[in-house]
């Protein structure tokens, strides 16, 4: 399986056009500050859950335990790797504890895992199978960012972050996982499953649409050159050595379906995501630092992400 370049950015660049016009209704004051709290509530109290719901329940690659024991799995220790191998990069581009070391770190290891893959494997894969994967990996991606993640920028294990893992779409898994275990799939009607399947479709274009004006906010805020050795250290590990391992670990992991590993694939062109700017924030982390590594990371993704999913593709299947 190998995609032509040109499917490629037809499937990557409405999530950049989607990017632009969020950075651009901001700019122009057409989508303010004051609805981000809303949408974003809506976002994932309703629409993500109904993401859920409509790519798991019925969901042939998820009626067995493989799937759904190795894909979080996978999206856990995706981000363990991730923030080991970016500790080793700050480190060697001279950060330290106290000046960006943990922030940089938390950071690169977490990578855009909702937003921008799920319009991407829709648009290559276009599988429900592929899709559902995808969202179960997500869980694992989840359970990694809130006890792992927030340990490292914190620099302490806090009370409550336990919690965080317990959130709408996590739980509109697990009820959608029940559905399928018992049979109930079988047995929902139509009309429920197109309403959910409707509200479901309206996450990922709000979502990205939110994340292109919340670029433009901390564009704002900070330079993005003032800091060079963050920006460029973040594009070598987030957009080259994390590629590197994530392709490799697709091609000769014994034992992963092809629907896992098209989603690593993806998961592996990946920029930094953008939560991690307001998590380092408020744990404590560098903000500037956070600033630097989502927005080079996006802004060289768009050269870069095209060119790891045909590589991927091209040498995992």
């Amino acid at each position: 399986m190998e995609f032509p370049i040109a499917t490629i950015l037809g499937a990557a660049l409405p999530v950049f056009i989607l990017l632009a016009l969020g950075f651009t209704l901001r700019k122009t004051r057409v989508l303010n500050k004051e609805a981000d709290t809303t949408l974003l509530s809506l976002i994932i109290r309703v629409f993500y859950p109904c993401l859920y719901l409509a790519y798991i329940i019925g969901n042939p690659a998820l009626k067995s335990a493989p799937n759904l024991i190795s894909a979080p799995l996978t999206g856990f220790f995706s981000l363990i790797v991730g923030f080991a191998l970016a500790w080793l990069v700050a480190r060697s581009i001279g950060l330290k504890r106290g000046s960006g070391l943990r922030t940089f770190a938390f950071c690169n290891g977490i990578y855009n895992y909702g937003y921008i893959p799920i319009p991407v494997i829709m648009a290559l894969f276009g599988d429900r199978e592929t899709m559902g994967v995808l969202l179960v990996y997500n869980v694992g991606v989840e359970a990694a960012l809130w006890t792992a993640g927030i340990i490292l920028v914190s620099g302490q294990f806090r009370k409550g972050m336990l919690k965080q893992l317990l959130n709408p779409p996590v739980l509109a898994m697990l009820v959608a996982v029940s559905i399928n275990s018992v049979g109930l799939d079988a047995h929902i009607p139509g009309w429920i499953s197109r309403t959910v399947a409707m509200l479901g479709s309206c996450s990922i274009p709000v979502g990205i649409i939110l994340a292109g004006a919340s670029i433009a906010d901390f564009l704002n805020r900070r330079g993005l050159f003032d800091m060079p050795k963050v920006s460029l250290g973040s594009i070598a590990v987030r957009l080259g050595l994390l590629p590197i391992l994530f392709v490799a670990f697709a091609a000769w992991m014994p034992g992963l379906s092809t629907e896992l590993r098209q989603v690593i694939v993806i998961q592996a062109a990946m920029p930094a995501g953008i939560l991690p700017i307001v998590l380092s924030r408020h744990f404590g982390g560098d903000a500037s630092v956070a600033i630097k590594v989502v927005l080079a990371t996006t802004l060289a993704s768009v050269v870069t992400m095209p060119l790891w999913i045909r590589i991927g593709t091209g040498f995992v299947f």
